[in-house]
């Protein structure tokens, strides 16, 4: 079942780590850690490792407070404080996502489509990154499941490394060289900040391994720049097409006290809103992606 066991020459946590494998490029569960106890370092270099080879990783029965979120996110680097973000209880580094903040999006969504006299459409998710609209996206996120459904909500990832090596030669010459856009701003004007469109390469290098990835959000109005429009929407379709396939996502199944920790620059994810009128509450935490790149 693609299980590995790291078996080290100390004995610290890490040669306690099991890491199985849910899908052949993508996912990963981990067992055999403790994340409420801090982290030593071949521990955190092993957990590292296994996220940049799976791109998303889970933990689960980690019955961890809200610090030890964050103690666990930090020593991966320095936390992001996303500027939407409230906060959670007074902590601004956690960022509660919420079925009741939905609601409320979702009220003001069709208020503004009735202001406009259109009929209001309906709502999907959209495969997206976090921080994908900022110069220096952060690098990392660990989300945990507080309040969770007995079915439904779960949430899907996509190898976007597979994604972009599954698309046909002639595409990739297209995409070769182009940009495309990530604009965030009507959701930060909301939160009383501005920040410029940001474009970043469709097929962007990681910078850890150096593998190309098929890299669009289409939560932030995507736009391929330096062609026509039509071909900007034909390249964006096929794009989206590539993300829907089966064979490029692993789909994660929440359980309370589960955790994901993903890298951000490697993997798309789209929520499943499958749950109804249930109060559903994760709570996220950003890993920048160098201190010095932290503000940009």
């Amino acid at each position: 079942m693609g299980v590995v066991s790291l078996k080290q020459a100390d004995n610290t946590q890490a040669s306690n780590l099991v890491i199985r494998r849910l899908q052949p490029s993508i996912g990963a569960e981990i067992s055999g850690v403790d994340l409420s106890r801090p982290l030593d370092d071949a521990t955190r270099d092993a957990i590292k490792a296994a996220v940049l080879r799976h791109k998303v990783v889970f933990f689960r029965d980690q019955d961890i407070t809200r610090d030890q979120q964050v103690a666990f996110a930090a020593r991966f680097g320095p936390i992001y404080t996303h500027p939407t973000a409230t906060g959670v209880d007074k902590n601004p580094q956690v960022h509660g996502i919420t079925a009741a903040d939905f609601a409320k999006y979702e009220q003001a969504r069709a208020e503004a489509a009735a202001k406009a006299g259109k009929p209001l459409a309906a709502h999907e998710d959209k495969y997206h990154t976090d921080t994908s609209w900022r110069l220096v996206p952060a690098w990392g996120a660990v989300l945990r499941g507080v309040t969770i459904p007995d079915v439904g909500g779960d949430t899907i990832w996509v190898d976007a490394e597979a994604a972009y090596n599954g698309l046909p030669e002639d595409v990739k010459r297209r995409l070769d060289g182009l940009h495309v856009t990530h604009d965030f701003r009507e959701a930060l004007n909301r939160a009383g900040k501005d920040y410029p469109i940001v474009a970043h390469p469709v097929a962007r290098r990681h910078p850890e391994t150096g593998a190309t990835i098929l890299w669009v959000n289409f939560s932030q109005k995507p736009q391929i720049l330096g062609v026509e429009l039509a071909e900007s929407r034909e390249l964006l379709d096929i794009i989206l097409a590539q993300y829907k396939r089966p064979e490029y996502q692993v789909r994660f199944s929440w359980w309370p006290n589960s955790v994901a920790f993903w890298d951000n620059r490697a993997a798309v994810h789209y929520a499943v809103r499958n749950y109804g009128d249930f109060p559903r509450v994760v709570e996220r935490v950003l890993i920048a992606d160098q201190a010095r790149y932290a503000d940009l």
